[in-house]
């Protein structure tokens, strides 16, 4: 017999993003909602991603600031420690407390792999869900193994097994130049891992500023790590691979053919990008095809009639944040209380914007790398009138901050308007620079008036004050 149930709103997907548009679309009401979820609520960035990877970062950042601090002594990372800690922080995967979370506010969670049946209907396993008001979909994104001779039969490590490594491996091979690889070959390497990185472009972290590439790859050079530019793997083998489990070396050693030779390794980890986790979701019962779900500024899905389909986060390939994934569940609960209480859709608070050209995102590597918006390249393919700043991070502030302290900074602005388009910050510490540059461009705030935004003395935020004044010079 097939179970079935009515809620207002039903989200496919417990991440960061499903739970804020269930929560944002019942708020101070009676509605109902419910939270599909096949693996653990709280999803991929509280169990594999941007917690675990974070607290794998800062034990390594720690030792490099106290090492820039004469007088204080630092000891070396007992890798022990460090892994106990990031299993303190995911919880040990189990979603408790987040479970006891939706309850609390109202949301049901649905344990089970979802997937759109038709209109408004959801199908998990044996049970039908209906909803009377919105479905969203939040199901997120997969690692994505490209398709080389031998690489998937060896089976590499994904990002998962990295952020949740239970052994380290003695030398590594890692795919891949992008954020995901950056970090990963951070921590690696503090934690005693010889690295090697195949980079299949000329530069590190290709969407930011060029000197923000080039700065990482001279720090990890310095830390040991060895970049190959211009470098894809050619063909892979491996002794005897093995699904020993999430975070353990999968079986022998490994051999990475390369044109520079063959490669040996102890594991090798693919951080070649994403895919859209909508496969066997249902998107062909509405008429979609499978892929990632392009949505309109309300986060409602094109091309589905009635205005009950949404999707958020990864999953709609705007911006593949968590803070963005939740920024653009806000808005989707917002819109879908709205239409569900019959309010208009006036004002800004309706509308995701933030997405086009003012995202902010910071790379927890040593040196961190923190921008937001639109980079110089970015802004001339669009045609606009731009003008730059760049300068070395030297103030008073940084200097107090550790005695080897080196940083750089860059501003783009719009000549014409006289607004910043985006800033790109590099150094220890710069992500806590960063939202004073978000809020400087989602409020288009003129740079005539961030001259009266005094920076504290004596602090790294007095970069500020020295581009503004290279930039009246």
């Amino acid at each position: 017999m097939t179970d079935t149930a009515e809620y207002d709103v039903i989200v496919l997907g417990g991440g960061p993003a499903g739970e804020n548009a269930a929560a944002y679309a019942i708020a101070g009401s009676g509605r109902t909602a419910a939270i599909v979820e096949r693996e653990l609520v709280g999803g991929e960035c509280s169990y594999w991603a941007c917690m675990p990877s974070k607290a794998l970062l800062r034990p390594g950042q720690v030792v490099a600031a106290v090492r820039g601090l004469p007088g204080v002594s630092a000891g070396a990372v007992d890798v022990a420690e460090v892994l106990a800690r990031r299993d303190r922080i995911v919880h040990d995967h189990d979603d408790s407390g987040q479970v006891d979370w939706a309850a609390s506010t109202g949301i049901d969670i649905v344990r089970g792999t979802g997937r759109l049946a038709g209109e408004r209907l959801v199908e998990v396993g044996d049970r039908t869900l209906r909803a009377r008001h919105a479905v969203v979909l939040a199901t997120g994104t997969r690692a994505a193994v490209p398709d080389v001779p031998g690489l998937r039969a060896a089976l590499p490590w994904i990002s998962r097994d990295a952020t949740n490594l239970h052994e380290v491996p003695a030398r590594v091979v890692i795919v891949g130049g992008g954020v995901v690889a950056c970090e990963a070959a951070t921590w690696l390497s503090a934690l005693g891992a010889a690295v090697t990185m195949l980079v299949r472009g000329k530069a590190l972290l290709g969407g930011a500023e060029a000197f923000a590439g080039e700065r990482v790859a001279v720090a990890l050079g310095d830390a040991g790590v060895r970049v190959l530019f211009g470098t894809e793997p050619e063909r892979v083998s491996r002794i005897a691979p093995a699904d020993t489990g999430e975070g353990r070396i999968h079986g022998g050693a490994v051999t990475v053919e390369t044109r520079h030779g063959p490669i040996e390794a102890d594991e090798i980890l693919v951080a070649a990008g994403r895919a859209p986790a909508t496969e066997g979701l249902g998107l062909s019962t509405v008429g979609l095809p499978d892929g990632y779900v392009e949505v309109d500024d309300h986060l409602t899905v094109r091309g589905v009639d009635g205005d009950w389909l949404y999707a958020v986060g990864d999953v709609n390939h705007r911006a593949a944040l968590t803070h963005m994934g939740k920024y653009q569940a806000r808005v989707c609960g917002d819109v879908i209380a709205a239409r569900a209480e019959g309010r208009p859709l006036s004002g800004s608070r309706y509308v995701a914007s933030a997405d086009n050209g003012q995202v902010p995102q910071v790379v927890f590597t040593a040196p961190e790398v923190a921008w937001v918006g639109r980079t110089e390249a970015a802004a001339r393919r669009e045609g606009l009138a731009v003008r730059t700043v760049e300068l070395d991070i030297a103030v008073a502030g940084s200097t107090l901050l550790c005695d080897d302290y080196a940083g750089r900074a860059k501003l783009v602005l719009d000549e014409h308007a006289g607004t910043l388009l985006g800033a790109t910050f590099v150094g220890p510490g710069v992500g806590e620079l960063l939202h004073a540059a978000t809020v400087a461009v989602v409020g288009r705030v003129p740079v005539d008036a961030l001259w009266h935004a005094v920076p504290a003395y004596p602090t790294v935020s007095e970069i500020w004050l020295r581009l503004l004044e290279a930039l009246r010079s």
